[in-house]
């Protein structure tokens, strides 16, 4: 409606200059309208044409598609542990025989203590509570239980905070890597709502870290197709049933980084909840770059050499997540970059491939474009990596920091979290960009790019709203 608007003012503007340089040239407006008058049958028939094309594009443009809202999983107090209090569970697990009956039980603990230690983590991340207890529950019951509480308390929320009917939800995009119980999530979410029987539910598994972006860009396919209605993505992962219990060090990783979390978004394609939407979607951008081995094999879930389950994380991730995160800056540089960095990019690639080799590539000023960065919260070298990559200041990469000390890598949510923080923080302003970045197994890397459309306050229960006076904190590293 914008654009249209836009249009119909350009050719207004552009009549009235066209009628004043006529008149200003001497040229009878009376003996134009009469021409116009005697020749309205052909006039008529030579904008059938110029209707015709303005419907098509009307038609077949792209459907905006607004962020009304999102929740994200606030854990009860009771699920909080510290370092010290995950190491004395670790220790607990052992003596009772449930994991690492073998001489390197001392080693294994020390290991992940250290990894604790730098991970940049706090002291009040959160774990089920079939980790917390003894003999561990890591049974299906447990798994569902974690999950169940997590999507229903993020729905509950989200549905309080907007005012929408379960019933008024036409898509459902769930993303959780590796739980998938049948029935699916979507359809625990069907049931739990009493979703309409029309629903267009989706279930994402296996996508790892970088599903929420996916599952934001399926969602966006589906309302350039469906009119008039909302779309509901749900992101998490469960921690229950990934626990690893064996002694593979690449393996063990995990366990020190991964806790409870995830994220309900609602979106929507109706033009009348721009006026009351948080943020409107410009760009989705998806990198998939498992045609390689390397790629392919950097984050798998497999079994150990004691048939113990677990992810493996190899050396090559660092850099299979360098080349694949260069491959999508390269296309949505061009999306999103004002003309000066895009031709200086432009010519050192000219340069580079004809002139001088050694010349390193040039990394565009991503600060020229957006306002917020929320980069995924998987790791602090990660998040380092990033922030040395991007040239971005440590206030760019204050919500990522934050959100990895408080929640920890709550896998595909945690862009949210992020999100949560710098509307907690009262920075997002009407017309602020905002850069969300996953990366996750397969390996991939994914985009999406946000404009806000009014000073965003935060939601009710924000994630952050009982701690914000604490943040940010000094991380030590």
């Amino acid at each position: 409606m914008k654009n249209l608007k836009m249009f119909f003012f350009k050719i207004l503007f552009i009549s009235l200059m066209v009628a004043l340089s006529m008149k200003g040239s001497g040229i009878n407006l009376e003996d134009l309208q009469n021409f116009f008058h005697h020749n309205l049958e052909t006039i008529t028939l030579l904008s059938f044409p110029l209707l015709f094309l303005l419907t098509i594009y009307m038609l077949s443009r792209p459907k905006p598609v607004y962020l009304v809202d999102f929740s994200c999983y606030l854990p009860p107090s009771h699920l909080k542990v510290s370092v010290k209090t995950l190491m004395e569970h670790a220790r607990r697990a052992r003596e009772a025989g449930v994991c690492w009956k073998n001489k390197e039980n001392d080693y294994l603990i020390e290991f992940q203590q250290k990894i604790l230690e730098r991970s940049g983590l706090g002291q009040e991340t959160c774990i089920p509570e079939g980790l917390q207890c003894f003999p561990l529950q890591q049974d299906m019951a447990a798994s569902r239980k974690e999950t169940a509480e997590v999507i229903f308390g993020a729905l509950d929320n989200l549905f309080r905070n907007t005012g929408v009917k379960p019933g008024e939800i036409g898509i459902l995009v769930v993303n959780s890597s590796t739980f998938n119980p049948t029935p699916s999530l979507a359809s625990m979410i069907v049931n739990k709502y009493k979703l309409r029987d029309n629903i267009k539910s989706l279930n994402l598994g296996g996508m790892g870290c970088s599903a929420g972006v996916i599952a934001i860009d399926v969602a966006k396919g589906l309302l350039q197709v469906h009119r008039n209605t909302y779309a509901i993505v749900v992101s998490t992962e469960n921690i229950t049933q990934n626990l690893y219990l064996g002694k593979n060090k690449s393996m063990l990783v995990t366990n020190c980084l991964f806790r409870v979390g995830g994220a309900a978004i609602l979106l929507s394609n109706r033009s009348r909840d721009r006026s009351r939407a948080k943020y409107e979607l410009l760009h989705t951008v998806r990198i998939h770059t498992g045609s390689d081995d390397r790629s392919f094999e950097c984050a798998t879930q497999e079994e150990d050499e004691d048939g113990i389950i677990g992810v493996t994380l190899t050396k090559n991730l660092p850099m299979v997540a360098a080349r694949t995160l260069k491959i999508n800056i390269a296309t949505l540089g061009p999306l999103v970059l004002p003309m000066k960095e895009k031709l200086a990019f432009f010519v050192t690639f000219l340069k580079k491939k004809y002139f001088r080799p050694e010349l390193k590539n040039y990394t565009p000023d991503f600060k020229l474009a957006f306002e917020h960065f929320c980069i995924h919260a998987g790791g602090r070298a990660l998040i380092d990596e990033l922030e040395k990559n991007l040239k971005l200041s440590p206030l760019h990469v204050e919500a990522s920091r934050m959100t990895l000390h408080r929640f920890g890598n709550t896998s595909s949510s945690s862009i949210w979290y992020e999100l949560a923080y710098t509307e907690a923080k009262g920075r997002m302003k009407e017309g602020d960009r905002i850069w969300q970045i996953a990366l996750g197994s397969g390996f991939k890397c994914n985009s999406s790019v946000w404009v806000a459309l009014r000073n965003v306050k935060p939601s009710v229960h924000n994630p952050w709203e009982d701690c914000m006076d604490r943040y940010p904190v000094e991380i030590d590293i």
